[in-house]
């Protein structure tokens, strides 16, 4: 779901930036050293998913992975998302390096708000409202990313608008693929580490 390079105007490029820097400040902040080795594997856990892609417009539709990797990191999502999205850019040219506090932003504000939302749901004794709150929480993190994407080019100009809608209909499928398996993560940590989910 990486906007490529030369589609967004300077204004959505510079507000992506600033609140990205301000974000990954907080999260840089919030981050102990115990934690430094799950963001590094959340964050090459993201770096893989998306590299299998398929393009579509400005965009293309993988695996994104960002609902388990708030749930799990809180706003130390946005550093590991950060990190895997410039190497994406370097090595792979996907997305780009202007684009990337706009990429950042729609990838880790969306993990950030399913940590909140679905965080305390995930941890709850009953494996039915956790596995449900898995489930929405891995759903709702690729669809707040779809609708914010498809925002950041709707700003661009109506010439967008198709490609816009486009993006977030060619990803209702992932949506349920990435709440299956954020359903299937967190039930295997909450019978191996259900420390890690904080249970």
């Amino acid at each position: 779901m990486h906007i490529s390079e030369g589609v967004l105007s300077a204004p959505v490029l510079i507000t992506g930036a600033a609140f990205t820097t301000a974000a990954i400040g907080i999260g840089l902040k919030k981050m102990d050293y115990d934690r430094i080795p799950r963001v590094a594997i959340l964050s090459s856990t993201f770096f893989v998913a998306s590299l299998i892609h398929v393009p579509i417009g400005p965009s293309n539709v993988h695996l994104i992975l960002n609902g388990i990797t708030g749930v799990l990191l809180g706003f130390s999502a946005f550093p590991a998302i950060l990190v895997a999205l410039f190497l994406q850019a370097i090595l792979f040219q996907f997305g780009g390096v202007t684009t990337l506090g706009v990429n950042t932003f729609n990838m880790a504000f969306p993990a950030l708000v399913c940590f909140y939302a679905f965080g305390y749901g995930v941890k709850h004794n009953n494996s039915m409202i956790a596995l449900g709150s898995a489930f929405g929480c891995g759903f709702f993190a690729v669809l707040l990313s779809g609708i914010m994407v498809a925002t950041s080019l709707v700003f661009v100009g109506k010439s967008f608008v198709q490609v816009a809608r486009l993006v977030v209909i060619a990803h209702l499928p992932v949506m349920i693929i990435e709440g299956l398996l954020t359903v299937f993560c967190v039930g295997f940590l909450r019978r191996v580490r259900p420390e890690i989910l904080g249970g």
